[in-house]
């Protein structure tokens, strides 16, 4: 295969969207045909399934991720001044949420798999009894220890947000039986971004609580802090999921599971197919991974990546600046070397792509290439 004729995505919607285009197509007709586009039986459905799928008694849809975030710390009553510890390796908007709400964010390091060290969040928690929260981040689609982490917070009285925005469907154990992530802490969050394991076609999140008190504040802070129109208890939010996204997510979701299972072999062949060429993700045994990303390690990052794209495959950087060195968040005083790894990880991480339709063939070739750069640099 000629380089230029070999174009392998990072993520590609299009070969999804062709499996479902006529039911899809069916569905937005009948959902504007009814002239009811927000807050109506679409948003109800997608609630009720997702609330049945995580394992816990309330589903909030609301318009983002991000704002998933802040509706459920809020309705934690996360406020100002308060002590939040979360990992400085994620996406932007998990400590932004913090932030907004005038909140402090409190960075713990990662491990080496990417995700908070459970060890040092407790070491945190034993050291400043005014934390008032931890945000887990379940990264890439991989669990975190959530069994050990729930019991250090359940000691120390601490609440916990799950951020699992990047792993629908991942499984942990706990008090021996296996449960999804996002059901486990005080409340969980949900990401239905489009390159998310179940996308919308736009922007759309959710909120997961087992808690009455935390799902309706919730439901009043994503319609300008009311529940009667036009009579408002508090100061709230525009952030309703609309019916279009809510739509396009009940024709995804019976696929979800099948669409994991795919991403699940893929990863496989993957670490089968690149051996030692590379550090590829491991999995722990009491622990899934949905591999929303397949994120390999190596110190010739830069390299690998500018190689890979020259023969037509797609990569991404996720995180290049943690969290605790972004100019944004200078006000919080870290400077680098504070967490190691997780600036360890931000020189030597790279994505190759990962979605539930790639063939075999492609990932040979993948595969194929990241082996001839390692040997022809050995």
């Amino acid at each position: 295969m000629e380089a230029d004729t070999v174009k392998i995505p990072l993520f590609d919607l299009t070969r999804q969207y062709k499996e479902l285009r006529n039911e899809m197509i069916k569905k937005i007709d009948e959902t504007i045909s009814s002239g009811v586009v927000i807050m109506g039986q679409n948003v109800e459905e997608i609630e009720e399934r997702i609330a049945n799928y995580i394992g816990v008694k309330h589903a909030v849809a609301v318009g983002n991720g991000s704002d998933a975030l802040v509706l459920a710390l809020q309705s934690m009553g996360i406020g100002k001044g308060d002590k939040v510890i979360t990992t400085p390796y994620t996406f932007f908007s998990t400590a932004s949420a913090i932030t907004r709400l005038g909140g402090i964010p409190i960075f713990v390091d990662v491990g080496e798999d990417f995700n908070i060290n459970v060890d040092l969040v407790e070491k945190k928690i034993k050291s400043d009894k005014s934390i008032k929260a931890v945000i887990p981040v379940h990264l890439f689609g991989k669990s975190i220890n959530m069994e050990y982490l729930k019991s250090v917070c359940d000691r120390y009285g601490v609440k916990i947000l799950e951020d699992a925005a990047q792993s629908i469907g991942s499984e942990v154990s706990v008090g021996g039986k296996r449960v999804k992530t996002a059901s486990i802490g005080d409340a969980g969050i949900l990401s239905f971004f489009p390159t998310k394991n179940l996308g919308a076609y736009g922007d759309a999140g959710m909120v997961l609580t087992n808690s009455d008190e935390i799902a309706d504040k919730v439901r009043i802070l994503r319609v300008h802090g009311s529940h009667q129109k036009y009579v408002h208890e508090e100061i709230g939010y525009n952030s309703r999921m609309d019916e279009m996204q809510a739509a396009i997510l009940n024709v995804k979701f019976p696929h979800l599971d099948e669409w994991i299972d795919k991403r699940i072999n893929a990863a496989s062949k993957y670490s089968e197919l690149l051996g030692d060429a590379v550090v590829c993700p491991a999995v722990p045994k009491d622990r899934t991974h949905v591999f929303h990303q397949y994120v390999v390690r190596t110190e010739r990052r830069e390299e690998l990546r500018e190689y890979l794209t020259n023969e037509g495959v797609g990569t991404a950087i996720y995180y290049p600046i943690p969290l605790h060195l972004q100019q944004c968040f200078s006000f919080l005083n870290y400077k680098p070397g504070d967490f190691p790894v997780a600036e360890k990880l931000s020189k030597e991480s790279l994505a190759i792509p990962m979605f539930p339709e790639i063939t075999f063939e492609e990932q040979k070739y993948v595969a194929n290439t990241i082996k001839k750069f390692m040997e022809e640099r050995s």
